[in-house]
C-alpha cells in the first residue's frame, strides 16, 4: 500500500459503488423489476458522480481519469473479445452451427448425461485454453439454444458453461490469473497447480454428480433432422485452435471467416446476409461493451481515490493466527474484486498484501498463491456485472441476475475452499522460523501502513 488512508478518506472513495449499487440494486427492488434500472444508466450516473470526489482537478483532468480507467490495455483487448465473440456467434447461429450442434449432441448424449457433459466440457475447454470468456464465447450460445429446443432452463444451461469457464480458469497455466497469482506469491505454476487441484477438483466432483442427480432434459425436440456434420466444423475448430494455443481473438476472427465461408458454400449464408449478421452480433454486444468501459473508468477513479487500499487498510489491522491471514488474504481478494469486477485485477492488487501475511505466519507461497486464484475466481463467477456474466447474458438473451441462482460450482468451489483453510490451518503448526519471518514481516508492514 502506498500508505494508511483515514476511514473517511476511504469512505469517499467507495462511495462511487455505493451510487451505483443503491441505483441499480434498491431502486430495481423498489420497483419489483431488475429491468426498471438498465446497468448503463446506472454505471454512468456513478460515472459523473465520480467527478465530485477528485479534489484538486480540472473538469477536463477528471475526464481524463475516467478515460485512462477505460482505455487500459486490459480493457481494449476485452472489448475486442467482445466484438469478435458477438461477430462470430451471430454468424454460427445464422449458417446453422449452433443448430447442427445441439442436433449433433441430442442425438449422441443420452439426456440424462446432457447437464454434466456440457459441464465437463467447459471445465475440459477452459482448463486448455486458460479463458472463461472465449470458454464462454463458444458454448453459451450452444447451451442457450438447446435450453430452447429442448424445454430446459436457459439460465441453468449457460450457468453450467459458466461454472465450467472457472473450473478452467482457477487451474490452467496460461490462466490470467495463474500467472499473476505464482508471480505476486513467489512460486513455480506446477507447485501452485497441486495446491490447487486439492480444492478445485472435489468442487468440480461434487457439481458434477449434482448434475447427474438432477432431472434431466425431458423435452425431447419435435423435429431433430438430419445432423449437418459441415456446419459444426466451425466449433470443432475453434476448440481445436483454442486447446493448440491460438490466441483467442484470432481464434474468433478467424472462426468466423470459416463459419462465412461454410455457410455459403452451404448456401445457408448469403454474403450480405453474412455481413448483416456479422453487424447484428457486434451490434447485440453494445450494451456489454459500454458498460465495461463506464465501469473500468469508474474503478480507476475508485482506486486512485484510495479506495483499494483503504479496503486493504482494514483487512492488514486484523489480528489472529494463520486460519485468520488465510481468511483476511481470502475476503480482501473478494472484496476487491467485487469493486473491480476483475479477478486478474484483484489479486495484484490484494497479493502485495497477501505475501507478507503469508511471510508472517508461515504459509506457504504455493498455498497463498491458491487462495487467492480460487476466491478472486468465485468472487468473479458470481457477481451480475462481471464481463464473464455480462457476456454470458448478450449471448444467451438471459439476465445476469436469472443466471446467478444456478451458478452452482462457484458456490461449491467457494465452500470447499473455506473448508480447506479451517481443517488445514488447525492443523499446521507454525515453525520458530515462522516467528522471526513473522516478526520481520511486522516492520515492513508497518513502514508500509
Amino acid at each position: 500500500m502506498k500508505g494508511a488512508v483515514s476511514t473517511r478518506k476511504g469512505l469517499v472513495a467507495m462511495s462511487p459503488l455505493i451510487v451505483f449499487l443503491l441505483l441499480y440494486l434498491l431502486l430495481s427492488i423498489a420497483a419489483n423489476d431488475f429491468y426498471a434500472v438498465p446497468l448503463t444508466v446506472a454505471f454512468l450516473a456513478a460515472s459523473l458522480y465520480s467527478l465530485l470526489i477528485m479534489r484538486g482537478l480540472t473538469i477536463s483532468q477528471r475526464f481524463q481519469r475516467l478515460a485512462e480507467g477505460a482505455s487500459a490495455p486490459g480493457v481494449m483487448q476485452m472489448l475486442w473479445i467482445f466484438i469478435l465473440a458477438g461477430a462470430f456467434a451471430a454468424t454460427a447461429k445464422q449458417m446453422g452451427a449452433i443448430d447442427a450442434t445441439i442436433q449433433l449432441a441430442l442425438s449422441a448424449v443420452p439426456p440424462g448425461f446432457v447437464l454434466s457433459s456440457l459441464f465437463l466440457a467447459s471445465c475440459f475447454i477452459s482448463l486448455a485454453t486458460g479463458t472463461s470468456v472465449g470458454t464462454i464465447a463458444a458454448l453459451a450460445p450452444i447451451a442457450g439454444n438447446m435450453a430452447s429446443q429442448t424445454g430446459a432452463n436457459t439460465a441453468m444451461m449457460v450457468a453450467i458453461v459458466v461454472g465450467g469457464a472457472y473450473f478452467g480458469d482457477n487451474l490452467s497455466f496460461i490462466s490470467d490469473t495463474t500467472i499473476v497469482a505464482t508471480q505476486t506469491q513467489g512460486c513455480e505454476m506446477k507447485d501452485k497447480f497441486r495446491a490447487n487441484i486439492r480444492i478445485a477438483l472435489p468442487a468440480a466432483l461434487i457439481c458434477l454428480a449434482l448434475y447427474s442427480c438432477l432431472p434431466s432434459v425431458s423435452i425431447e425436440p419435435k423435429h431433430l433432422g438430419e445432423v449437418s456434420y459441415p456446419a459444426i466444423i466451425p466449433y470443432i475448430y475453434i476448440i481445436v485452435t483454442a486447446l493448440c494455443g491460438m490466441n483467442v481473438m484470432l481464434v474468433l476472427a478467424s472462426a468466423t471467416v470459416l463459419a462465412g465461408g461454410i455457410g455459403m458454400a452451404l448456401g445457408t449464408l448469403p454474403p450480405l446476409d453474412w455481413l448483416k449478421a456479422m453487424n447484428d452480433g457486434i451490434m447485440g454486444m453494445s450494451e456489454l461493451i459500454i458498460v465495461t468501459l463506464l465501469a473500468a473508468g469508474l474503478m480507476q477513479v475508485i482506486r486512485e481515490a484510495g479506495g483499494i487500499d483503504w479496503l486493504m487498510q482494514l483487512f492488514s489491522r486484523r489480528k489472529g493466527g494463520r486460519r485468520s491471514a488465510e481468511l483476511s488474504m481470502a475476503a480482501l481478494v473478494v472484496l476487491t474484486d467485487f469493486c473491480t469486477a476483475n479477478n486478474t485485477i484483484a489479486i495484484l492488487s490484494v497479493g502485495p498484501l497477501a505475501k507478507q501475511l503469508a511471510k508472517r505466519y508461515g504459509i506457504k507461497p504455493k498455498r497463498a498463491a491458491s487462495i487467492l486464484d480460487t476466491f478472486s475466481c468465485m468472487a468473479q463467477g458470481i457477481i451480475p456485472y462481471g464481463a464473464q456474466m455480462l457476456i454470458t447474458s448478450g449471448l444467451a438473451a438471459v439476465s445476469p441476475l436469472d443466471i446467478i441462482p444456478y451458478l452452482y460450482y462457484p458456490y461449491i468451489l467457494g465452500a470447499v475452499a473455506l473448508m480447506y483453510i479451517t481443517v488445514h490451518s488447525s492443523k499446521s503448526i507454525v515453525h520458530s522460523s515462522g516467528y522471526a519471518q513473522e516478526n520481520q514481516a511486522k516492520t515492513t508492514m508497518g513502514h508500509e501502513l
